[in-house]
């Protein structure tokens, strides 16, 4: 058999960095600052340094563009783009990531961005991204929603210890959906294996004192927490291959 010359090709990682901000569910975008699409927005990502696997390149997008360790980050692979024409420098698939953090400071813009900001997700789904990124982000906040019903992922968007009101705007603003905190709290804490109590309490916004909880963000939920009726109805879902 004979093998054919492979043709160059560079292999990127794109990051969608997802996270609570002012109560609303938000997406870190950067503005391009230079061709093919200058001015336009877009998801952070690089290209791979030596030496690196496509997961240390994600990790290291996250770490530059927020601040944040990594390891606080429910950082995890969502898909592979390689349609030829997504990028007109040339062949360059893109390995897709999504990051669920704890609110960040301000992002920093870097490598070829111009400016980096949050942005509400309701807002960033209507806009026309760079490359392909419009359709990553809609299969990101697809898989967002849906992780909140099977897994710990709340908590990813939490400090380290936080109570259960604070977990309810999590999933109130991840689902866009307003939930009773009665039902909430008994469901919840109902759950086993999630919550894990710290036996210590804390005064949020001038409130009554609450019990405060750590949990694992990524540890699976033994009874899963549908998502809501009332919730707005997810976008199909982008193919993860291409």
């Amino acid at each position: 058999m004979i093998v054919p010359e492979a043709a160059p090709v560079a292999i990127a990682a794109d990051v969608v960095i997802l996270t609570i901000r002012d109560g609303r569910f938000a997406v870190l975008l950067v503005e391009r600052g230079t061709p093919p699409f200058k001015g336009m927005l877009a998801l952070p990502g690089g290209f791979l340094e030596s030496g690196e696997t496509v997961d240390q390149a994600a990790a290291r997008e996250l770490q530059e563009e927020t601040g944040l360790d990594p390891s606080r980050a429910r950082l995890e692979q969502i898909g592979v783009y390689s349609e030829v024409d997504r990028d007109p420098r040339g062949r360059i698939v893109g390995v897709a990531f999504s990051a669920m953090v704890p609110d960040a400071a301000a992002p920093a813009a870097g490598g070829d961005a111009s400016a980096a900001r949050w942005v509400p997700v309701d807002r960033a789904l209507g806009e026309k991204l760079a490359f392909d990124h419009d359709r990553i982000l809609e299969r990101a906040v697809e898989h967002a929603r849906h992780q909140l019903e099977h897994t710990g992922a709340a908590a990813a968007f939490c400090g380290e210890e936080f109570t259960v009101s604070e977990l309810r705007h999590v999933y109130e603003a991840v689902w866009g959906a307003t939930l009773d905190p009665g039902n909430f709290h008994r469901k919840i804490t109902k759950i086993n294996g999630f919550l894990e109590s710290t036996g210590r309490t804390a005064v949020r916004d001038a409130g009554r004192p609450a019990l405060l909880y750590r949990a694992d963000a990524k540890g699976r939920l033994d009874v899963p927490l549908p998502i809501p009726r009332t919730a707005p109805q997810d976008r199909k879902a982008a193919p993860t291959r291409g």
